[in-house]
């Protein structure tokens, strides 16, 4: 099963979403809440090329977006082989 980080921060409809899906698939997430700390939001900055929204998803430390973009992903199937590599 990949390895998949979160950053979140909360309230954050999308983050929930995204936990949601991943959940679904039985994926476990390291979420990593950049409101909590805000070394990680440097972090986040930094892994993400300067994307300042949440969530930033990552699957095995490849950049996969914000929650619309994993649920394209989804939508088109594409997910599941991420997941599983």
């Amino acid at each position: 099963m990949a390895n998949v980080a979160m950053y979140t921060k909360e309230p954050c409809p999308y983050c929930h979403m995204a936990k949601q899906l991943l959940a679904s698939k039985g994926v476990s997430v390291e979420e990593i809440r950049i409101d909590l700390d805000p070394t990680k939001l440097e972090e986040m900055l930094q892994r993400s090329n300067g994307r300042r929204t949440v969530p930033q998803i990552f699957i095995n430390d490849e950049l996969i977006g914000g929650y619309d973009d994993l649920a394209a992903l989804a939508k088109s199937g594409k997910l599941d082989g991420l997941l599983n590599s």
